[in-house]
């Protein structure tokens, strides 16, 4: 039986009221990957904000290659076309952590480069990917958001570490709603990042938990650790090293030492 919040593309639209992101919906019920997907609409130009949501991935992803584990209608999986971003990959990043963040509940915070986090667990997760067709640079926004998963149906080696909304809130997370205030939400903060990058980095300070705290990165397959002290636009995360000075780190490189 299908469950009562089983996404369906006129009812996301349903009082959506967005300039750009989800002017044009498509939901899957099986799909390798959302971001497969979308990397072939995103040839066409025209394509721009369409949004792609599948209930289920049969070989989604994360970062690094890491698999992106959800059953059937358990979670939001999507994947957003730009064709004609006006913001670099940096900034983009950091803009969709900040959406995703705010769309997922208040209290989301954000663990630098593609996490966000409930009560300092995983609840989602973004992958990023760009494209060049024709000189032309499209970018790929994957979204992953834990929703109807129990505790019990995470890997054990995860279930201290990830999370879903139903979890956290204690309630049932109504899917159509969540994945409405997503793209309000990426629409909103995109418009922002075209014109003022200052206020995405103003609240995606307010949102880090690791700004102001000792970091240890993996960047290039070496080892780097000292204390964050800012997020840069162009650059990626700000770092004062142990070994002294400061440096920058990007999200495409870098990763969190566990």
């Amino acid at each position: 039986m299908p469950k009562t919040d089983q996404l369906d593309p006129d009812k996301i639209k349903a009082n959506l009221n967005t300039k750009r992101i989800g002017t044009k919906i498509l939901v899957y019920d099986t799909t390798s990957s959302t971001n497969d997907i979308a990397a072939e609409y995103a040839k066409d130009k025209e394509n721009d904000g369409l949004a792609i949501f599948a209930e289920q991935q049969t070989a989604g992803r994360g970062r690094a290659g890491t698999k992106w584990l959800s059953a059937h209608a358990d979670s939001i999986l999507c994947s957003i076309v730009l064709t004609e971003s006006k913001i670099n990959a940096e900034l983009l990043s950091l803009t969709c952590a900040v959406a995703t963040a705010e769309a997922v509940a208040k209290n989301a915070k954000i663990k630098w480069p593609n996490d966000i986090l409930l009560n300092a667990k995983k609840v989602a997760g973004i992958l990023l990917e760009s494209k060049t067709h024709n000189t032309r640079t499209t970018y790929i926004l994957g979204i992953g958001i834990n929703c109807h998963q129990k505790k019990t149906g995470f890997p054990e080696e995860l279930q201290n570490t990830a999370t879903s909304t139903d979890i956290e809130t204690r309630s049932t997370t109504d899917r159509i709603s969540l994945a409405r205030r997503l793209l309000t939400s990426l629409d909103h903060w995109l418009q922002i990042a075209e014109t003022n990058s200052e206020e995405v980095i103003e609240k995606w300070s307010s949102l880090s938990v690791q700004l102001h705290h000792r970091v240890t990165l993996i960047f290039n397959s070496r080892k780097f650790a000292g204390n964050c002290i800012g997020i840069d636009p162009e650059k990626g995360l700000i770092v004062q090293l142990d070994t002294g000075g400061t440096r920058f780190f990007d999200a495409a490189h870098t990763t969190i030492a566990k």
